[in-house]
């Protein structure tokens, strides 16, 4: 009788996670499959982040009026080497329809057009209908734009809040994940720990178009509520208490670039 195989320990816990654990090894290296894997998924994630926005697309998959401007970066390549570039309307973006607005939704490439492409009109439509009885602005497509793009748009559009959606950064799980960063009050100069996040919008393996809506959803009916969005806004918990300065301080002093 020949030896019975080992159970494989990890197997239940790689059925459960994208995440490479316990992959075993071939001599000092990694055996040829999860090699190839690896290999791939790396490959993905660098055609989504060099991939370009197809703004037709994006503007055909939209309900209503969709209103269209470009950063001042010339092209995808000064773009991804000089972020500030994507932060501002460039001069030759058409002039934005100034009114009273409770909110602005702008849609923007960010590092991964796939995701856009993928998610961003379901996200969209899917917070229209938990928004009833809201102004909300023609939705904006910001082409080569980042987060902060949306301060001097919403200001433009004269939005009391905005919402961002943007590909995030491609990770080696997943090239297709779309963000969604919400701020009260819009304007040139808002720091990053003035926004919420709501993170990792993919189906399937994150947030659902639906699932999405109702957290960012709620999210802008408290800024509205309270007047403010960031550090001090928590999901589901509350906001800081705005006596605790030092936490808010502490708070802000991890701010990292926007997308």
């Amino acid at each position: 009788m020949g030896d019975t195989p080992a159970r494989d320990p990890f197997a239940a816990l790689r059925a459960a996670t994208p995440a490479r654990v316990a992959l075993g090894r071939a001599g000092q290296g990694l055996p040829t499959a999860p090699m190839l894997a690896f290999q791939l998924a790396h490959a993905r994630a660098r055609d989504a982040v060099h991939a370009g926005l197809d703004v037709p697309r994006v503007r055909d998959a939209l309900a209503g009026e969709v209103l269209v401007v470009r950063s001042v970066a010339a092209d995808r390549a000064a773009y991804l080497m000089n972020p500030d570039l994507g932060r501002r309307p460039g001069p030759d973006s058409p002039a934005l329809p100034r009114g009273e607005h409770d909110l602005a939704i702008i849609i923007a490439d960010g590092l991964s057009a796939l995701a856009v492409h993928a998610h961003a009109a379901a996200v969209v439509a899917a917070l229209g209908a938990r928004l009833t009885g809201w102004r909300i602005a023609p939705v904006v497509i910001a082409h080569l734009g980042r987060v902060a793009i949306g301060d001097p748009i919403g200001a433009a559009l004269g939005a009391r809040l905005v919402v961002v959606l943007i590909g995030e950064r491609p990770g080696l799980s997943a090239a297709d994940s779309l963000g969604a960063y919400i701020t009260f009050d819009p304007k040139p100069g808002r720091r990053d720990s003035e926004r919420n996040c709501v993170s990792n919008i993919r189906d399937p393996g994150g947030l659902s178009p639906g699932q999405a809506a109702d957290k960012i959803a709620w999210l802008l009916a408290e800024a509205r509520r309270l007047g403010f969005t960031g550090v001090e806004l928590k999901d589901r918990e509350g906001p800081v208490p705005r006596n605790d300065q030092a936490a808010i301080r502490a708070s802000q002093s991890f701010n990292t670039p926007s997308t």
